[in-house]
């Protein structure tokens, strides 16, 4: 079992060169947990890929239904007191944003606070460092 960051996760959906090497290790191992904010970040990117053009409508559409399917099969870390405490730390001692803070934090809730005990599937330098300083074993 990994837990995907949405970095990893919008690779599933859209082509991109890191896409094979991911289905890859999702075909290893097709236990995902994700932050329940992921769906709104995957959403997210391909809106913006739509709004530049480099998808077309029709195409957006299959993606979002593709993000529902993949998240049909997917565990969501939930909204908690302990998610929100712990993203809050995390801004303290990391160079993060709010939305990887909270990645990051149900990352940690997720493997109960023993972050050797998940890895952390994320294409983000950023969160893999913060992550990786926490103690999850990285896979990019």
């Amino acid at each position: 079992m990994r837990f995907w960051d949405a970095s990893a996760v919008v690779p599933l959906l859209l082509e991109e060169p890191s896409t094979l090497g991911l289905i890859t290790l999702l075909t290893v191992d097709s236990s995902m947990i994700v932050w329940w904010g992921t769906p709104v970040e995957c959403a997210s990117a391909t809106a913006r890929r739509e709004r530049e053009l480099a998808l077309t409508a029709g195409t957006a559409t299959q993606v979002l239904a593709r993000l529902r399917a993949l998240a049909e099969s997917w565990q969501e870390v939930l909204p908690s007191a302990a998610v929100r405490a712990t993203a809050q730390r995390l801004l303290r001692v990391h160079p993060l944003g709010a939305g990887d803070s909270l990645q990051l934090a149900a990352a940690l809730v997720a493997a109960e606070h023993d972050p050797a005990s998940l890895e952390f599937v994320c294409l983000d330098e950023r969160l893999s460092d913060a992550a990786g300083r926490e103690g999850f074993v990285l896979t990019r």
